[in-house]
């Protein structure tokens, strides 16, 4: 069974397993019931994460290189064939509208792979700037289920799953099959850590989940992913970033290239650089107690004898190396230091600034810390 473009293809077996799912028109996993057991997989074996619902936009053509060279952030003719890298397509502004990742398969071909029912409005963002270019653009969703592979046994659970090696530079790719059929094993980066990006067909889903499992992968939803970013101070596209926020506020630094000339919304990006001037940045901070805190709570701080709104909350979760609470961010400069406490919302309930990534093996977080 086929789902929707932004609805996982698993959901039979996800339910069939007892999941937890997240209630709405297109549900996701919560989780497998239990949160420790998942965020444990994800730290010293392997967790997997349905990505069945992601979207895929097709960019090919003699002068697509160019063409997306000129448009976004990040410094496409660089990327070699079967590599990628993270990349954005920001507004006039400097702030950011997509945040994908981008694959060359052929000299002239790109995959670019977005967050679940974003493919339609990114391909609408990129037709509007195509004129005479030699370019063609495919949203191929429909055909596109990945699973996500987080932990340290994850290599060697795809090799012994798919039988093949997966590469170990980040956002390189190789080719495998499963079940005679054929399947991409990527490197990629998720929720602070490194990770392996299963591509396939979703007829193929249901049966490469199975074998995952069945070879000691663990299910987990977004629950664990949850804690795994906020842990690493990862922003997420649609809770952490929107169209209000440049790059650098939310330390996307390896996803724009300063010295590859001019793009959409350059101009800003270079001049924040140059001269810094950001109005706020993103921060993890712990709780005094692990209640969740609701997305868009403020932040108050005791500055110059009177309480002023300085931050925003965009993301909660349990912070299993904190026992407690944490929350992204954003917070105003001059307040972004590590130790800086805040008042959450109304109540007495306080929270501060800690240094991040919270992990030992998170991946660095982009951009240095203050």
């Amino acid at each position: 069974m086929l789902a929707g473009l932004d609805q996982s293809v698993l959901l039979h077996e996800h339910q069939s397993a007892g999941a937890r799912l997240q209630p709405g028109a297109a549900p996701r996993v919560l989780t497998y019931g239990d949160v420790p057991g998942e965020y444990r997989a994800a730290q010293e074996g392997c967790a997997l994460f349905d990505e069945t619902d992601r979207g895929r936009l097709e960019v090919s053509g003699p002068e697509a290189a160019a063409f997306l060279q000129r448009l976004l952030a990040n410094d496409v003719r660089a990327v070699p064939v079967g590599g990628g890298q993270r990349n954005l397509l920001l507004d006039a502004k400097g702030k950011v509208l997509f945040d994908f990742e981008l694959y060359r398969v052929e000299d002239a071909r790109f995959v670019l792979s977005v967050a679940p029912g974003r493919a339609a409005a990114l391909r609408a963002a990129l037709e509007r700037y195509h004129f005479s270019e030699k370019v063609v653009f495919a949203d191929s969703s429909a055909e596109y289920a990945p699973l996500l592979l987080v932990g340290p046994r994850s290599a060697a659970l795809a090799q012994q799953v798919l039988g093949c090696e997966v590469p170990d530079e980040e956002y390189r790719w190789t080719e495998a099959q499963f079940l005679e059929r054929p399947v991409i094993a990527a490197r990629t980066r998720a929720f602070g850590s490194r990770a392996i990006r299963l591509v396939l067909r979703p007829d193929q889903a249901p049966a490469l989940w199975s074998a995952l499992r069945a070879a000691g992968a663990a299910a987990a939803g977004i629950v664990v992913r949850d804690c795994l970013r906020v842990e690493a101070g990862v922003a997420l596209a649609g809770e952490d970033v929107d169209e209000t926020v440049y790059p650098q506020e939310a330390r996307f630094e390896d996803a724009f290239s300063l010295t590859k000339g001019c793009y959409i919304g350059q101009e800003v990006v270079a001049k924040i650089d140059t001269y810094g001037g950001l109005n706020k940045r993103l921060v993890v901070l712990q709780l005094a107690h692990d209640d969740p805190v609701a997305r868009g709570t403020r932040l108050f701080r005791l500055d110059e004898g009177e309480w002023r709104d300085l931050g925003v909350v965009t993301s909660w979760a349990y912070s299993f190396v904190l026992d407690t609470g944490a929350v992204l961010a954003y917070v105003k400069r001059r307040h972004q230091k590590v130790g800086t406490e805040f008042r959450v919302g109304d109540g007495p309930a306080t929270a501060v600034i800690v240094k991040h990534p919270l992990r030992a093996q998170a991946l660095p977080a982009s951009g240095e810390f203050e």
